[in-house]
């Protein structure tokens, strides 16, 4: 929020203010979205809830949309094809890349090489802050030239034991790593939203959705920052669902 508004401060253009809808006229809206509403209630609701897991929530959250679809009548069995063809397309490439990743990561446990860099890396006399901020630089750097999830699932084998064994909390430190994926979804010249974007919006050009989104790298990287020197804005939420 903080950065659309100095967005909006420098060139008020960007975003001008639509136009006031009556009260009636906003409810009469909501009941196109009231089954999008619901659902997001529902698995949210579930997951902080403790009912189901994370996992467990996107395939109810899937059942519940393909269930939407067929009450409004907007699915048949050219869209259902089309949908498990995509799925098929995507599941596989995500087992392509986990598989090696996998792989990747056996080989770097075999090798030892975790506790090797650990070695190295203590004796080098950093704080233990200043080595999670390098940690953090590298994947930054690497979500700008790779998909973010070829990048966490290289380097988390290497940094994660390392971060456990400077006494940090693991969760903690997956919360920065999820931050430094979303600054890679919009970072030039890979970032996967900007191209997801482009893809739905066909009469704007990639450049300018670049020029137009990068700027918003700058709040994020502030909001990394912030929950590198206070871990206990990334473990208060968790905190509670694990009470």
């Amino acid at each position: 929020m903080g950065g659309v508004l100095w967005v909006l401060w420098r060139d008020p253009t960007v975003g001008p203010a639509g136009e006031r809808t009556a009260w009636p006229e906003r409810w009469r809206a909501l009941r196109g979205v009231w089954g999008v509403l619901l659902l997001v209630a529902l698995v949210l609701g579930g997951i902080c809830g403790g009912v189901f897991t994370a996992t467990e929530g996107a395939g109810i959250g899937a059942s519940g949309a393909f269930f939407f679809a067929l009450a409004r009548g907007t699915l048949n069995w050219q869209s259902l094809r089309q949908v498990l063809v995509d799925s098929a397309r995507t599941t596989a490439m995500l087992f392509t890349i986990l598989i090696a990743a996998t792989m990747f990561s056996n080989f770097v446990n075999f090798t030892s090489m975790p506790n090797d860099l650990k070695d190295g890396i203590l004796a080098l006399g950093w704080s233990p802050l200043a080595l999670i901020a390098a940690m953090m630089l590298i994947d930054v750097l690497l979500g700008t030239i790779m998909e973010e999830l070829t990048m966490v699932l290289l380097t988390l084998p290497v940094f994660f034991p390392v971060v456990v064994a400077l006494g940090f909390d693991p969760v903690w430190f997956r919360v920065l790593i999820v931050l430094v994926v979303q600054v890679g979804l919009i970072s030039p010249p890979v970032g996967m939203n900007m191209f997801v974007m482009n893809a739905l919006l066909k009469d704007v050009a990639l450049g300018q959705i670049f020029r137009g989104c990068t700027i918003f790298c700058v709040p994020l990287i502030f909001r990394l920052v912030l929950v590198m020197l206070f871990p206990s804005l990334a473990l208060w939420l968790p905190g509670l669902m694990g009470a």
